[in-house]
């Protein structure tokens, strides 16, 4: 609003200096005044004229009467045609700019008021407002394009999101299927598809959606969307440990603290609590439990790093292999409140690919207190490690006592 309210008054502005200098500055003086003196002059030599021709007796009195009478109309048609005195011209200009500089601006409000719409100038009413009959034949317009360069893969992925958005969840899924290889290749594109499939089934992810949910997190472990989607594909399942699984890598992404990381925690946590009665329910029917690879402990912190922390701070940790990838077996998140904190981990917890605790000879455990809130290590991040873990250990004493450098 402001910046169009400055454009006009701008250019207002502009037209009124225009308009104004050559109506107030004083007229440039002109030989008028100069004629006048002559007429002048010359009206009084032809009355002395005159008056000589009179004395001399060679002028009747009646006829110097007449002469002069005539001189002086003379003189006054000839005063009449010339312009008015400078004064008097600069005082009527100056009434003009006057008004002129009260007529322009009151003129432009007025008539914008009259043929605008002051309502474009609030920003909430400046917001774009589309029918429902301007989104169909835009839509329209897409699908013609379409129809004429059906190999338009970005086409039809717009064209997807724009019905999932409208809620035409089959014409989505249609869409999703003609763009092909982009949505293929794309983690994102896959999670999106196997949601909108899901919404046509019910909310059912079982079935394709699980496949395209699979197939997006063989391209991209850590792809948000998918992470979710196979947290809730295993919870339908009743397969609540994966369920824990997979929110747990999806976590690791969210704001500390956040409402959508405190809802995943409460869902992980009910997870894992669920898992853990069905791995009880599981021996007492004689199935052998997940334990196998177990290790579990107690986390501490060094009270020389006391001082160093908050009691919000983020604290994670981590069971990794000591020898292979980096990606953690096995996490946990806390806070440095939840200090002097206990932790287990087995085999219903891994989340690197499937690898779990009992796939390696050692692990090396580690808790992290992070400065940046997120799981990556940055300078200033508080940590211990344990080293040479053998998979079934158990009261563990893990010291945060160093300072990332």
């Amino acid at each position: 609003m402001s910046a169009f309210i400055i454009v006009a008054a701008m250019l207002v502005v502009a037209i009124i200096a225009i308009l104004l200098p050559p109506l107030w500055r004083l007229p440039k003086p002109s030989g008028s005044g100069d004629r006048r003196e002559a007429n002048l002059a010359i009206f009084r030599d032809q009355v002395a004229e005159l008056e000589r021709e009179r004395e001399d007796g060679s002028l009747a009195e009646a006829d110097f009467v007449q002469a002069q009478a005539e001189l002086q109309r003379r003189l006054l048609d000839e005063v009449e045609a010339l312009p008015a005195p400078a004064a008097t011209r600069t005082q009527a200009s100056r009434k003009t700019a006057f008004a002129l500089l009260l007529i322009i601006p009151l003129a432009a409000a007025t008539g914008y008021l009259l043929l605008g719409d002051p309502r474009a100038l609030d920003p909430l009413q400046r917001q774009a407002r589309i029918a429902p009959e301007q989104i169909e034949g835009m839509l329209a317009g897409l699908v013609e394009k379409l129809k004429k360069n059906p190999d338009d893969s970005k086409g039809w992925v717009m064209l997807a999101r724009s019905y999932k958005v409208l809620g035409r969840f089959p014409e989505a899924a249609n869409a999703y299927g003609r763009a092909g290889a982009l949505v293929n290749q794309d983690a994102t594109l896959l999670a999106d598809y196997a949601e909108v499939l899901s919404q046509i089934n019910g909310g059912n992810l079982q079935g394709k959606p699980t496949e395209l949910i699979e197939r997006a997190l063989k391209l991209d472990a850590n792809e948000p969307q998918a992470l979710l989607l196979a947290g809730a594909a295993a919870s339908e399942r009743q397969d609540f440990a994966a369920a824990a699984e997979h929110w747990s890598r999806l976590l690791v992404q969210l704001e500390p603290g956040s409402d959508d990381a405190k809802a995943l925690e409460a869902a992980i946590s009910k997870a894992r609590e669920i898992a853990a009665t069905q791995a009880g329910a599981g021996r007492s029917a004689g199935k052998p439990a997940a334990t196998t690879g177990a290790v579990s402990g107690e986390v501490t912190l060094s009270g020389k790093l006391a001082g160093q922390v908050k009691p919000d701070d983020v604290l994670f940790v981590f069971a990794r292999s000591q020898e292979g990838p980096r990606m953690p077996l096995a996490a946990m998140r806390a806070t440095v409140a939840d200090l002097p904190l206990s932790f287990r981990f087995d085999d219903s917890m891994a989340l690197a690919g499937g690898k779990k605790l009992s796939d390696f000879a050692t692990v090396s455990i580690e808790a992290r207190i992070v400065k940046a809130g997120q799981a990556q290590s940055s300078s200033g991040d508080l940590f211990g490690t344990l080293t040479g873990v053998k998979p079934g250990s158990h009261k563990l004493r893990l010291l945060i006592d160093q300072v990332q450098p």
